[in-house]
């Protein structure tokens, strides 16, 4: 069954078949007019197999630039709304930042998790880097093994528990020294 988003793509693009152009220039076909458009009947719009169509469709996009080929796959990715041709589309597209936020596209939710990931690794560097500083500022030295161990450390709860040992630790391996008092996972 046709949808309102695709008969609203077919009469955007009567309108205005220019905002296709650069799709059409990078298949090697040339650009419609509205001339070019008249009425579709749905029987017209259903194309099989969509796959083959679907890679083309990614092979003329990635010619463009690149947040040129983002848009335009994020705008086929939104028009597939939940089909099974859209899970076909997030197969083939890359990862790139969303045009489309709150649309819950691949690119959004790549975008999102790796804007989450940056800012845990960021924070667990800081805990990391003020973890030794406090070492440092105590004169007490920080064997290879132990500064490896803190620096590669993403555990966020770990390193605000190696920090609040490192303020009154005597030697370096005073970190990991298990004691009564310290907090238990998932307490």
């Amino acid at each position: 069954m046709v949808t309102s988003t695709h008969e609203a793509t077919h009469r955007l693009f009567q309108e205005h078949p220019e905002a296709l152009t650069l799709v059409f220039e990078s298949l090697g076909i040339p650009p419609p007019a509205k001339s070019d458009f008249g009425s579709i009947t749905p029987d017209a719009t259903e194309i099989r197999p969509l796959e083959p169509v679907l890679e083309a469709m990614v092979r003329g996009l990635l010619s463009f630039e690149p947040d040129t080929t983002a848009y335009w796959f994020e705008v086929m990715e939104v028009g597939l709304e939940n089909t099974p041709a859209k899970e076909k589309w997030r197969d083939l597209m890359s990862n790139v930042i969303t045009h489309f936020p709150g649309h819950g596209t691949l690119f959004e939710e790549k975008y999102l998790e790796g804007k989450a990931e940056g800012k845990t690794e960021g924070k667990a560097e800081d805990r990391a880097s003020l973890i030794l500083r406090v070492l440092e500022k105590h004169g007490i030295d920080v064997p290879e093994d132990i500064r490896e161990r803190i620096t590669s450390c993403t555990d966020l709860d770990t390193l605000t528990l190696w920090f609040d040992r490192s303020l009154t630790a005597s030697t370096a391996e005073d970190l990991f020294v298990e004691t009564p008092e310290d907090p238990q996972p998932g307490a």
